[in-house]
C-alpha cells in the first residue's frame, strides 16, 4: 500500500475575518494547526508549528519521531510566547498523520483537531479531544449530546506553545486500500456532525479537491463560526495509478486561503473583505476604511462651514432684533 491523492480547503468561516488555521501538506507528511490567542497571536502560533514541520522535510521515523517534531514545534511557540508579550499566552493544537514507507500512518495529536478515517462505508473518528466536555463525556459526567451544545466545548486541555513540554498523544493505524484520512479544525467537526461529515466524504470520495471544498461549504452552511480547514488524503494498493504532481499551492503550508464565496453572514453587518482596500492587516484595513471615508466627507466640508456660520449669524440677528423690540416697547411705555 502506498500513499494516492491529497487535497486540502480552508477558509475563515462567517464570523471572522481572520483564519488563525495552518496547515503542512507536504507528502508523505500532513498536518493541521488551530491556533489561539488574542489579536492575531493565534496565526503566529499556528504558523510558527506548521513552519517546524514544513521545514522538517521528515519522511519516516514512526511516533518517536512525531514526537519531536510535535516538540519541536511546541519549543517555537512557547519561546515566541515567552519573549514577546504581544503573544503572551498564544498557543495552538496540532494533529499530524505521517504516511510511512511501509505504508503504515503515525499520528501525533495535542488539542481538539480532529483526525478521521473512512474506511468503506463508516467514518471514524481516530483522536481524543482534549477539552474540558469530551474529558467530561469520558468520566460519564456528560453525554455526547450535551457535550455538542455545552457552552464551553471549545475549552481545551491541552495545546502547544502554553509550557516548554507538551504531552503528545501518538498512535499508528495500518491502512487498508481505498481508506481517505481526513484532519480538521474544530471549525468543521463542530459544525458538522459525524454522520454528516460521512455523507460529503461518500458523496464525493472520487474527487479529493470536490470532497474539501464541499466539507467546507458544508461547515459555513452550519453556521461558520470559526475558521474551518481540512485536509484529505488517501491509502491505495501498490498496483494503483500513481496520483498527479500537486501544484506549488499545495505543496506550500499557508494560514489563509480565498475563498469561493463570500463568507461572512449577512447579519454581522460588515462589508466584505473585498469592500476594503486592503485586507493585509486588520488594523490597516480599518485605518484605510475610516481614511476612504473622511476622504468621500472632504469635498462637502466647505458647504457644512458656510451652512453653520450662515445659521449663527441668523440668531444673532434675531437676538438683536428681539433687544431693539423690546427696547422700543419699554420706551413706548
Amino acid at each position: 500500500m502506498r500513499l494516492g491523492r491529497h487535497a486540502v480547503a480552508t477558509d475563515p468561516g462567517r464570523k471572522r475575518r481572520q483564519n488563525e488555521d495552518a496547515f503542512v501538506v507536504r507528502p508523505p507528511l500532513f498536518a493541521i494547526a488551530d491556533g489561539m490567542g488574542g489579536a492575531r497571536a493565534g496565526e503566529i502560533a499556528s504558523a510558527l508549528a506548521a513552519g517546524a514541520l514544513d521545514e522538517s522535510g521528515t519522511r519516516s521515523g514512526g511516533e518517536e519521531r512525531v514526537i519531536e517534531l510535535v516538540q519541536e514545534a511546541n519549543r517555537r511557540v512557547h519561546e515566541r510566547a515567552s519573549n514577546d508579550p504581544a503573544t503572551s499566552g498564544m498557543g495552538t493544537t496540532m494533529t499530524v498523520a505521517l504516511v510511512e514507507p511501509n505504508g503504515d500512518i503515525t499520528f501525533g495529536h495535542v488539542g481538539d483537531s480532529r483526525a478521521y478515517v473512512l474506511r468503506g462505508d463508516a467514518l471514524e473518528q481516530l483522536t481524543d479531544d482534549h477539552s474540558l466536555v469530551a474529558e467530561l463525556v469520558r468520566r460519564g459526567e456528560l453525554s455526547a449530546s450535551d457535550a455538542e451544545v455545552h457552552p464551553q466545548r471549545s475549552v481545551i486541555t491541552r495545546a502547544l506553545g502554553t509550557d516548554p513540554d507538551v504531552d503528545v498523544d501518538t498512535f499508528t493505524v495500518h491502512p487498508e486500500p481505498g481508506d481517505i484520512y481526513l484532519l480538521c479544525s474544530d471549525g468543521l467537526s463542530d459544525m458538522v456532525a459525524g454522520d454528516a461529515i460521512e455523507e460529503v466524504l461518500l458523496r464525493n470520495r472520487g474527487d479529493l479537491d470536490g470532497t474539501a471544498k464541499a466539507l467546507v461549504r458544508a461547515a459555513n452552511r452550519g453556521g461558520g463560526d470559526d475558521n474551518i480547514t481540512a485536509v484529505l488524503f488517501e491509502i491505495v494498493a501498490d498496483d494503483a495509478p500513481a496520483p498527479p504532481e500537486p501544484d506549488a499551492e499545495t505543496r506550500e503550508y499557508q494560514t489563509t486561503a480565498p475563498d469561493e464565496e463570500d463568507t461572512l453572514h449577512p447579519e454581522d453587518g460588515v462589508p466584505a473583505i473585498s469592500e476594503i482596500p486592503s485586507a493585509v492587516d486588520t488594523m490597516v484595513v480599518s485605518a484605510s476604511a475610516v481614511g476612504a471615508a473622511l476622504a468621500d466627507q472632504e469635498p462637502e466640508a466647505p458647504q457644512a462651514g458656510i451652512g453653520r456660520r450662515l445659521l449663527a449669524l441668523t440668531v444673532i440677528v434675531a437676538l438683536i432684533a428681539l433687544i431693539v423690540v423690546l427696547v422700543w416697547w419699554g420706551l413706548a411705555r
